[in-house]
């Protein structure tokens, strides 16, 4: 059960190097236009909208992200925890 703990959490550190790499394309004009941009956008786009939707940018900056990585921080915390509590590690 150890594997299946350490691939989760690879697995949600994986998914937060694409949220950066994606947050940080917005700062290049095209960016996201490019194949690499289309690609990150499918994938972050559907987690980054509920965020988006609940919280609205302040001025120019957009604070949905942070949120969001606080979330997979608190998710991979659970993970951790469960497995702790079930005894599985």
């Amino acid at each position: 059960m150890h594997s299946l703990l350490w691939f989760l959490s690879t697995l949600i550190q994986i998914y937060s190097y694409a949220l950066i790499i994606y947050i940080l394309m917005s700062w290049f004009p095209n960016a996201r236009d490019t194949k690499v941009g289309q690609m990150l956008a499918t994938i972050c786009e559907p987690y980054l909208e509920p965020f988006r939707r609940i919280i609205p940018p302040i001025g120019m900056i957009d604070i949905s992200p942070i949120v969001a990585f606080l979330v997979l921080e608190f998710a991979t915390k659970g993970l951790y925890a469960l497995f702790d509590m079930l005894n599985l590690v």
